[in-house]
């Protein structure tokens, strides 16, 4: 079982930046994949980003790739997801996920999830 929660949403300005922080909870946060997903009002849950247990696989969905940057620090049992660019599109609830096994793109695959945190970006 792992606890995790999110931080670092907020308000932005298109164009404008923002770091979220997943903090995980409970044994070896390195055993999990992470992978972090968001759901705009009225829309479906949708894959942003995922990385594998040692950091060294990340996976990007399109419409964020070279804007977003996913990592983590095993040892502060922490996983990021670095924003920039932001665009107004962005804007929804953010969480981020686990699972001990392979990173992957299917938000069914993982069993832990984290409260979500809003991002919302201004035009």
């Amino acid at each position: 079982q792992v606890l995790l929660v999110e931080s670092g949403g907020g308000l932005v300005q298109a164009g404008g930046s923002l770091r979220l922080s997943c903090v995980a909870s409970g044994p070896t946060f390195s055993v999990y994949a992470v992978g972090w997903f968001r759901q705009a009002p009225g829309k479906e849950r949708e894959f942003v980003a995922a990385i594998s247990q040692s950091g060294g696989r990340t996976y990007y969905s399109d419409s964020v790739k070279g804007r977003f940057t996913i990592s983590r620090d095993n040892a502060k049992n922490t996983a990021y997801l670095q924003m920039n660019s932001l665009k107004p599109e962005d804007t929804a609830v953010y969480y981020c996920a686990g699972r001990a096994n392979r990173l992957s793109a299917e938000a069914a695959l993982y069993n832990y999830w984290g409260q979500g945190t809003q991002v919302t970006v201004s035009s």
